[in-house]
């Protein structure tokens, strides 16, 4: 059995949500403060623009990745040499943000 979780347009399964997860997407980001943390933590490899360098292009990327997803792909760590990242859910939700204007 699972629930539901409804976001504004977009429904999660929440059995495959973890709490962190939820709190992110439960929050409103800003996507000037994303841009701010993405500059200083991921543009050294995925390049200012986010059209790549030694990581790959972020591009469209929310309309490739569901947003549980890349939550899971920027705090897991799990797909090397991309290191695993801790945000606060506010800057995640932001980091976010800025990845859909992308």
């Amino acid at each position: 059995m699972f629930a539901l979780l409804v976001i504004g347009w977009e429904i999660y399964q929440t059995q495959k949500i973890e709490p962190y997860v939820r709190e992110v997407l439960a929050l409103t980001g800003n996507s000037e403060q994303g841009n701010a943390i993405f500059q200083m933590n991921c543009a050294g490899c995925h390049g200012s623009l986010a059209d790549g360098r030694v990581g790959p292009s972020l591009l469209s990327v929310s309309s490739r990745k569901s947003k549980p997803d890349l939550i899971h792909q920027v705090t897991s760590g799990q797909t090397p040499p991309m290191p695993q990242f801790q945000p606060s859910p506010q800057e995640m939700a932001d980091l976010l943000s800025y990845l859909e204007t992308l």
